[in-house]
């Protein structure tokens, strides 16, 4: 039976997922489509961007065993404590990581995933050097963001909360270039509130 600490946690990670759903996001919806476009999803697998567990609990719920990193020690606790919820915290190393300056070595995974955080971080494209960096000689990478009407619906969704929806300016379509002009191979999908594009190195 899970702790009263658990328990707490886990009501509002729900509540969280029950009011994105109130203004027209499904999150567990739209990161099965996410999984789904991806897979296979094989080999040694790194998740940029922890945030609260939303996507870490369902790439754990499917099965998968990986590493998943955030700049934000707050946040990857809280995801930390949904995982115990749902007994699969085993199946994720979690690390506290700057995801423009990783500490892995070259080559180190075959798949890298990210989703709705590169309009977060300061720098995108030293982001996605590093992806390249230490993503294999045949692997992917998966990154996934909120598209026109998904940035929509946070926006009324910070604003309903007193806050601002901070957006980087450089786009994901900026970094399908970046990843065509070295060499990946692209494809591309949509969902009623996400783009997903998928650099293939092979």
């Amino acid at each position: 039976m899970p702790n009263k600490q658990l328990i707490e946690n886990n009501k509002i990670f729900q509540q969280r997922q029950e009011l994105f759903k109130k203004f027209g996001y499904d999150i567990n919806q739209e990161r099965k489509f996410i999984i789904g476009k991806s897979n296979p999803i094989t080999g040694n697998i790194l998740e940029i961007g922890t945030g609260k567990g939303h996507f870490t609990l369902e790439l754990a719920r499917q099965g998968y065993n990986f590493t998943s990193i955030d700049v934000s020690e707050e946040n990857q606790e809280l995801a930390k404590l949904n995982m115990e919820y749902f007994g699969l915290a085993e199946q994720v190393n979690f690390r506290i990581e700057n995801a423009e300056v990783l500490s892995f070595s070259g080559a180190s995974f075959d798949t890298i995933v990210s989703v709705n955080t590169i309009h977060h971080v300061d720098n995108p494209y030293k982001v996605v050097a590093e992806m390249i960096r230490v993503i294999s000689s045949k692997g992917k990478v998966i990154l996934s963001d909120f598209n026109k009407e998904g940035f929509a619906i946070m926006d009324k969704i910070h604003q309903s909360e007193g806050r601002q929806h901070r957006v980087s300016f450089i786009t994901l379509s900026d970094l399908k270039d970046y990843f065509k002009r070295r060499g990946f191979w692209i494809k591309e999908y949509k969902s009623k509130n996400q783009d997903v594009v998928i650099a293939n190195r092979d």
